[in-house]
């Protein structure tokens, strides 16, 4: 197995156990995350989302990980997350699709992918529904993520 590949193994290993720490030191200092719902996130921010969705799940989030792949410079992955969307109380069943780029043995860049018309459904109910589709209700997502982001970072 590559180093990568193992290093994916550990990121998501550390997920599963809600270990936001582990998941942090498997991140090149220099990280660049993006995903639909926060965007683009650099440096400590990634790290400091994983902490803080860990937190809110209250160790009710359920992760499976498959299809780890990756070389020297390349990896993906395919994850689906079970939770309880804190702000609805809802039930979310996500599945996501992982790319990473690795630099100096460490995960430089993540890039997380998902339907988020299928997320906002579930996530916000029938608002959702109606207007998860759309790009304005998509910016106000990762508006409203950031600002959480940005509170619980100031804490």
């Amino acid at each position: 197995m590559h180093p990568n590949e193992q290093l994916i193994h550990q990121f998501y290993t550390a997920f599963q156990n809600g270990d936001a720490l582990t998941m942090s030191q498997c991140y090149h200092p220099d990280i660049q995350f993006q995903d639909p719902a926060f965007g683009i996130l650099k440096k400590e921010q990634p790290s400091m989302m994983w902490k803080m969705l860990l937190e809110r799940a209250k160790g009710t989030i359920k992760i499976k990980y498959t299809d780890i792949k990756a070389d020297e410079s390349y990896g993906r992955a395919k994850w689906v997350a079970h939770y309880t969307f804190s702000q609805t109380n809802r039930k979310v069943v996500n599945h996501i699709a992982a790319e990473f780029q690795f630099k100096d043995g460490l995960i430089y860049k993540h890039t997380d992918n998902f339907n988020v018309w299928k997320w906002s459904q579930q996530a916000m109910g029938w608002k959702g529904f109606l207007l998860g589709w759309t790009g304005f209700f998509q910016k106000k997502i990762q508006e409203k993520a950031l600002y959480s982001l940005k509170k619980y970072s100031e804490r």
